[in-house]
């Protein structure tokens, strides 16, 4: 999942909602440098990540990238399903997706401190242009994975123009997406009640 995803599934926490929407630049064990509260949420995103790789539907998105860009699915995948997210928000969260991306770049912004300088650095744009309900534009999501494709330039990548692979079959990500939300919120509810 990317950003928009990871704050849903991350419950009503804030700690464990920026942990997800930080996870990705966390690497190495937990707790790390980071406090109790926001591994905690590290540690849900990289659950969700290791589980949503087994999933069906997220297996039957990967299969639906092209050959030239299979290497970079999952980057894609996560993408598409934020866009979905963020398009059916009202279907799966009551609260207003610009409401609750507020609320997400406040609990982030407050313990910018406590996360990584890398994720430090980017949160002010994050909340500056609301990234995770821009999602809900294909637009936005073109040029998120144009602008991948630049900061990934160490190493040529075909994530330019990556856009074509939604627009190739979106009606089958979209039923992809929407079969997985609500096994990935169950999965999520079962290992809190586990923990």
């Amino acid at each position: 999942m990317n950003y928009l995803a990871h704050a849903f599934l991350a419950g009503p926490a804030a700690a464990d909602r920026v942990g997800g929407i930080a996870g990705d630049f966390v690497k190495g064990l937990l707790p790390g440098t980071l406090p109790p509260d926001l591994a905690a949420g590290v540690a849900l995103h990289r659950a969700i990540d290791v589980w949503a790789e087994q999933h069906p539907a997220f297996r039957a998105s990967r299969a639906r990238v092209s050959a030239g860009r299979r290497r970079y699915a999952g980057i894609l995948v996560d993408l598409f399903y934020d866009h979905f997210l963020a398009r059916h928000w009202p279907r799966f969260h009551p609260q207003p997706l610009t409401r609750f991306t507020a609320e997400v770049y406040a609990a982030a912004s407050a313990r910018a401190h406590e996360l990584p300088v890398r994720f430090a650095a980017v949160l002010p744009h994050m909340c500056d242009h609301d990234w995770l309900a821009a999602y809900r534009e294909r637009a936005h999501v073109a040029a998120a994975l144009d602008g991948m494709s630049r900061r990934r330039a160490r190493q040529p990548n075909p994530l330019a123009g990556a856009i074509e692979e939604l627009d190739a079959c979106p009606a089958g990500f979209e039923a992809d997406c929407l079969d997985f939300l609500p096994d990935a919120l169950a999965f999520v509810a079962a290992r809190r009640a586990g923990a």
